[in-house]
């Protein structure tokens, strides 16, 4: 008993897996759709095909074998009118004629009379009875009907049989039919139907699975391309041109791919980048470290001026930090930020007031101009961040006694920030570069000038994440225009 409800437990095991096999794999199988839908394609139009021809040919059938009883009947009927079956004595060539049309037809015939008494039967069973039935009194009513009874299958025709002299009806002639040999000849049509028909599945099947096979390879190879980039073989593209769809699919994975190499690219240089910017101050503090240990009685002097250079250098070294944590931070954070109202003139004013004494050291005049009061929603930090380091550029990149000039402005729908200044310009093949980490258009004064090439990365992350837009106009020698968009409203 046990072992029996183990196996049968086993069986539903069996039976749950290759279910949810089917449900999960071959159901949702694209081969197994367009197999399904070429059989399909096939199969429906041949079940349509079937019914609309045994019907047919059934109607047709039934008309043809009515017309033939109907013809046989209207000259019986005439015969009987000439010869006065139904009041004089009964004639035996009438009656052979009756009895030859039932075994043509394999069928019964019935003679009533004006009293609806059986006047002939050829089967003898009911003759002298009487019979009252719809169709016999409409025919009296001169009438002739005719009936198919699928279900009992027989025709039944009824002729009215007219008195010679006044036309008046004096009897009903019922004929009843067998459809017998009609219903085997349907049989005999539907099974060479269905023979056709499996022979058309059978080649509906294999045509079905060759074009599941060779419609789904385009997929396939696609499939393993994807498979092969995973691995790490980033340099199969796809090219499959065998569909509109897998064209396109093609484009798509192409240019996802190229991005994603633009991507890991730009991970590796930046990766390279900051370990290139960390390590020069170390290298430097290594070499002056060194430089003091090497010499056993260091002057005063000698030596205060060592720690200033390493205080210098430390200091480098933790400004990178500060900015790549910024950076970093912000990346994080993009997707909680502070939104407040925030009034934009006196945000542009702090910020001007705290950097006006960096620029007064080279004697750099920073001019502010307010068109009209703006109030935006923004993340005051972010955007005091984005704002600090533009004009910490223009001041850096700037000549002596030069001028930065900052704009406020606004419409019904943005707010716009702009930053020009007189400095030294950026050459038009790098300006596309500007907002990459740690590039420099001067690499050889980035030393001198102090920047850690994150500013202006810094300044785009924070206005993207305000959904705004910044843009760099520049000449080399004559300025630089940097100008920030900013949604008045937030945008979540």
């Amino acid at each position: 008993m046990i072992r029996n409800t183990y196996i049968q437990n086993g069986v539903l095991v069996i039976i749950s897996g290759v279910r949810k096999y089917l449900k999960n794999n071959v159901l949702k199988s694209l081969r197994f759709r367009i197999i399904l839908l070429v059989f399909l394609s096939g199969i429906v139009p041949w079940v349509i095909l079937r019914g609309v021809i045994l019907s047919s040919y059934e109607k047709r059938a039934v008309e043809v074998r009515t017309a033939e009883i109907q013809n046989q009947c209207t000259i019986l009927c005439n015969q009987l009118s000439n010869t006065n079956y139904l009041t004089g004595d009964t004639s035996e060539a009438i009656k052979t004629e009756l009895i030859q049309l039932s075994n043509i037809y394999n069928g019964r015939v019935l003679v009533v009379d004006h009293d609806f008494r059986i006047k002939e039967d050829t089967y003898d069973m009911d003759k002298g009875k009487t019979i009252v039935s719809e169709d016999v009194i409409r025919c009296f009513r001169g009438k002739g009907t005719s009936n198919y009874d699928k279900k009992n299958r027989y025709i039944e025709v009824t002729s009215p049989i007219y008195d010679l002299g006044n036309e008046k009806i004096t009897g009903v002639m019922l004929v009843s039919v067998s459809t017998d040999s009609m219903n085997d000849n349907i049989q005999v049509l539907d099974e060479r139907i269905i023979i056709v028909g499996l022979t058309v599945g059978m080649v509906m099947m294999v045509l079905a699975f060759a074009a599941g096979f060779m419609m789904v390879r385009p997929f396939q190879r696609i499939t393993h391309s994807i498979e092969a980039v995973t691995e790490g073989y980033e340099d199969n593209y796809l090219h499959e041109n065998a569909y509109t769809e897998t064209m396109r699919i093609s484009e798509a994975f192409n240019k996802m791919l190229g991005r994603m190499k633009v991507l890991d690219d730009s991970k590796n240089e930046f990766v390279s980048n900051v370990s290139h910017e960390l390590k020069t101050p170390l290298t430097s503090m290594k070499v002056l470290a060194d430089s003091l240990l090497a010499q056993e009685e260091v002057p005063a002097e000698l030596y205060k001026e060592f720690m200033g250079d390493l205080s210098e250098e430390i200091e480098r070294e933790n400004k990178i930090i500060n900015d790549l944590l910024s950076l970093v931070k912000m990346d994080k954070t993009a997707s909680t930020v502070n939104i407040k109202s925030e009034n934009m003139n006196a945000l542009v004013e702090r910020i001007l007031k705290q950097l006006r004494p960096i620029a007064a050291t080279r004697n750099i005049e920073v001019v502010f101009e307010s068109f009209r009061p703006v109030t935006a929603e923004v993340d005051e930090v972010k955007i005091s961040l984005a704002i600090t380091n533009l004009v910490e550029n223009a001041i850096k990149y700037n000549k002596e006694n030069g001028w930065i000039h900052v704009s406020l402005n606004a419409d019904h729908k943005n707010c716009y920030i702009e930053v020009a200044d007189s400095g030294m310009g950026i050459p038009e093949e790098a300006i596309e570069h500007v907002f990459e980490r740690f590039y420099r258009v001067d690499k050889s004064h980035s030393r001198e000038i102090g920047g850690t090439g994150l500013g202006l990365a810094i300044a785009r992350s924070a206005v993207v994440m305000h959904r705004g837009a910044i843009k760099v106009f520049s000449q080399v020698g004559e300025g630089t225009t940097f100008t920030v968009r900013i949604p008045l409203t937030y945008v979540s």
